[in-house]
Parts: structure tokens; C-alpha cells; sequence
């Protein structure tokens, strides 16, 4: 087996990354880093061992990971597995449980116990099990069954309030609420209505011993795409909305809001501010009433996670919120560490200006908030023959402080160390 966990002959079936040196004790990739920062290559797939499109990362006790393999986007497809590793660094995978449709999140729960989100349920399994799959068992099903369309967002997620209640995200059923001809639906049909059952986060109360409430309550509303949730310990709770998908590179933003119970933030009727969705009038959409982002986003970064840091290899990000932006387009395809304040929220500044790729950089609109911080891998675009452009999903912190990142698109798990050049 070579240093990476593949046999010596095998080629990723992906673009591969190129290895160039050490990265704390793994392979250093040749994506340029933050001054301090590193880039090193845990794993990257080749043939049937393996997770096909990695996306959730939890860290167990003693060294090895949970890894969430989306598996494709038809149902059935999905599995999770356990990474460990030999005395020689190579990756050796364990496949616990298989057949799963679009599983995402996993997560230690409030009772230490292991969850995981698939497209319509959560479940739980027990990874030291003989046999984890026999395990498996639903906790909350009958999530809205929302297959796959054109435009549809499948994808389940959740987050545990500090009362141990689940924050689930549904959805929306459409990118924009059009009908057949191209126009907004403006007869609250097609799941569009405020009223809807989906575009939301459900909140399911906590009943102790691994059991939870399998009614929800609406917690927040008009939200195209939570799968980006995190909670702050003085109960901020922050999403990360993937907006719309407007022909220009330029706009909408993507944004970052604080949910309240029983908000309202403006999906399909609202982009950025205030600005009403084509076809919508100024008083269908109501922009002015529904809750304004905390800050603006680069339009389509795609934020998939965000994580708060407390881990010991970087002091000068503890506190701060690290955020995952996957998208494919310009701004996409880097990590970013935002300032936050005590309650966890993004300091922002007014206006700005963000990077894009292959080079250069583009005004945020005058006066929006956008976040402040720095990015940690300014130069993860593509370099024939050396590395595609990152695809990062989801942000875990080892015990060590390392950050641990998937990458769905290029089937690589990948960590952020300390290079040996100091800030």
C-alpha cells in the first residue's frame, strides 16, 4: 500500500492531488496555504474501499473517524464508515452500515450516542458494535421524502439545541418556486406558501434516553438550504443559506443569518437585504418584514459547514467560526476563519471586497455586511497536473487541534496543520 492508504498502482478515479513534502507527519498537497497553514493529504479513493463521495467527519476516541458517504444522489446509495489506521499511516476502511439514502451529518448527541441524518430520517448506530449495522435504529423518520428533482435540496441536516432538542433541515422543494412556464408561483402552491412543510428547520423536543419528539415545531422558516447549522454555547444558533441560482456569477450572495424561533428569512420571495426575487412585486415578496442576514457571502460559495474553534494547534483561531464554502463557481473551493463576537456571531465590516478565482477580487455591495476574517486556503483552484479545485464539505477538529475537511467532488479527506513556517 502507498503513504495514502491506495495500493501503489492505483489512480484516483478523481483528479488527483499532488503530494510535494511533509504536512505534520501526512503528505503535503501543493495547495497554497495561509502563511502558517499546511495542507496535507489524509486519503484520496481509488476502486471499492472507501466512501465514494465523503461528506460528515466525527472523531472517536483513540484516533479513528465516522465518515458519511453520500454514496451518489439516488436514494439507497449511501453508507457510513470507519477510518482507522495501520502503523505505516495507510488508511484501512470498515464499512458499518450500507444502503442508506444521501446520508450527511453525524454527530454525538447529548447522550453520547451516535446519529446520523439521511435524506428522510435520523438514526443512530453504535460504531463499537460486532456488528454496527444491526444497530441501526430510526429516531426520527418520516422526514419529507424529498427526492431528487431538478432544483430540489435533499439533503437532510441537524444540529442539538442546548436543551438536547434536534434542529433538523428540510429543504426547499425548487431552486425558485417557478411553474412549468418559468414564473413564480404565486398561489402558494408547490411548496411555496409560508405555511409550507418544507424551507425550513424543525425543532424536535428532547425526550431523554436517545428519544425524541417525532412532531416538530416550525423553529425558523424561508430557508432555501440549512445544511450548514452550528450552535454557538451562549445558544447562538448561526445557518449558512446557498441562495438562489440566478444566471450571473455575480449575484445573489449567499449569506449568513442568525435564526430566531419563528423567523422568517425570505426564501422565495428575498435575496441579499432586501432585494424582491424576479417576479415577485414588492408587496408579494415583503422583503422589508422578513429577517436580514447578518452578512453577505460571496455569491455561490455554497457554505456546507460551519464549526466553532477550540482546538489547541492554533490559538489565534480559537473562538473563531470556520467556514466550508463547496461551491464550483469563482468564489468557491476555500476555507475561511471569521472573527466572531461572545455570542458567536460574525464581525462584520461594510462593503468589502472578496476573492475569486484564478485571480483578483470583487466588491461586496456598498454598505452590506460581509465577514471578517481570512481565508486559510487562498489558492485551492485548479492546477493542471498538481491538484483540481478543492470541494470542501465538512470541518471536523481532531484531538491534536488539526482540522479535518471532506471533499466530495475529488474523494479526498484532507487536514489543515501547522507548517513549519510561524505566523
Amino acid at each position: 500500500m502507498g503513504p495514502l492508504g491506495l495500493p501503489a498502482s492505483a489512480k484516483p478515479a478523481a483528479p488527483a492531488y499532488a503530494v510535494d513534502g511533509d504536512c505534520s507527519g501526512r503528505p503535503a498537497t501543493t495547495v497554497r496555504m495561509a502563511l502558517g497553514y499546511c495542507l496535507g493529504l489524509v486519503w484520496q479513493g481509488s476502486g471499492a474501499d472507501g466512501p465514494r463521495m465523503p461528506r460528515g467527519l466525527l472523531a472517536l476516541p483513540g484516533g479513528d473517524w465516522l465518515v458519511t458517504d453520500l454514496g451518489g444522489w439516488e436514494t439507497g446509495r449511501g453508507a457510513v464508515w470507519r477510518l482507522s489506521f495501520g502503523t505505516d499511516g495507510a488508511a484501512r476502511w470498515r464499512r458499518l452500515a450500507q444502503g442508506l439514502s444521501m446520508p450527511h451529518t453525524v454527530a454525538r448527541g447529548p447522550d453520547g450516542r451516535i446519529y446520523v441524518s439521511e435524506m428522510n430520517r435520523i438514526l443512530t448506530l453504535d460504531p463499537e458494535a460486532a456488528d454496527p449495522a444491526a444497530t441501526v435504529r430510526t429516531v426520527i423518520g418520516d422526514l419529507p421524502d424529498n427526492r431528487l428533482h431538478d432544483n430540489r435540496h435533499p439533503l437532510s441536516s441537524f444540529v442539538f439545541d442546548g436543551d438536547g432538542a434536534l434542529l433538523v433541515n428540510v429543504g426547499a422543494p425548487s431552486d425558485r418556486c417557478l411553474d412549468a412556464r418559468g414564473r413564480p408561483r404565486t398561489d402558494g402552491s408547490g411548496g411555496c406558501a409560508d405555511s409550507a412543510e418544507t424551507a425550513q428547520v424543525r425543532r424536535h423536543a428532547y425526550l431523554g434516553d436517545g428519544r425524541w419528539a417525532e412532531d416538530s415545531t416550525v423553529f425558523a422558516s424561508g430557508l432555501r438550504n440549512s445544511i450548514a447549522l452550528v450552535r454557538h454555547r451562549s445558544g447562538t444558533i448561526l445557518q449558512g443559506e446557498n441562495s438562489v441560482d440566478l444566471t450571473t456569477p455575480d449575484h445573489p450572495y449567499d449569506e449568513i443569518n442568525v435564526l430566531r424561533q419563528g423567523g422568517h428569512y425570505g426564501w422565495p420571495y428575498c435575496v441579499d437585504l432586501a432585494t424582491p426575487l424576479p417576479g415577485w412585486r414588492a408587496d408579494q415578496a415583503r422583503c422589508g418584514q422578513r429577517d436580514k442576514p447578518l452578512a453577505l457571502l460571496p455569491p455561490h460559495a455554497a457554505p456546507l459547514d460551519l464549526i466553532y474553534y477550540e482546538g489547541s494547534m492554533f490559538p489565534e483561531l480559537r473562538g473563531r467560526l470556520l467556514m466550508s464554502w463547496h461551491g464550483f463557481r469563482r468564489a468557491g473551493g476555500r476555507i475561511v476563519a471569521a472573527e466572531t463576537d461572545a455570542q458567536g456571531r460574525p464581525l462584520t465590516d461594510r462593503g468589502g471586497r472578496y476573492a475569486v478565482y484564478p485571480r483578483g477580487s470583487l466588491p461586496y455591495p456598498a454598505g452590506a455586511p460581509s465577514v471578517r476574517g481570512k481565508v486559510l486556503t487562498p489558492g485551492w483552484d485548479t492546477t493542471a497536473g498538481r491538484q483540481p479545485r478543492g470541494a470542501p464539505v465538512v470541518l471536523a477538529v481532531a484531538a491534536d487541534g488539526s482540522i479535518w475537511v471532506t471533499d466530495d467532488r475529488n474523494r479526498a479527506i484532507l487536514r489543515i496543520a501547522r507548517s513549519e513556517i510561524a505566523d
